[in-house]
């Protein structure tokens, strides 16, 4: 199962869903440009452990964490 991590300044909300299943990868694809066109930062690891911005959707991805931009101030 593959999860997206949604953080927000409540706490994360998470979705999982299966790869293989073709209607659950649409929901998660629509959610992620949903989330990236709002705002949100998406990023993925790669397998050596390092961080990676993803501009587009990667449904190989284990796990995707979504951000809020920061706002300085």
């Amino acid at each position: 199962m593959a999860t997206q991590i949604v953080m927000d300044y409540n706490g994360d909300t998470r979705h999982t869903f299966d790869a293989n299943d073709a209607k659950a990868l649409l929901k998660a694809e629509q959610r992620f440009k949903e989330l990236t066109g709002a705002g949100f930062i998406a990023a993925t690891r790669t397998p050596s452990g390092e961080p990676i911005v993803r501009h587009t959707f990667d449904p190989t991805a284990e796990e995707t964490l979504f951000f809020p931009r920061l706002v300085g101030g």
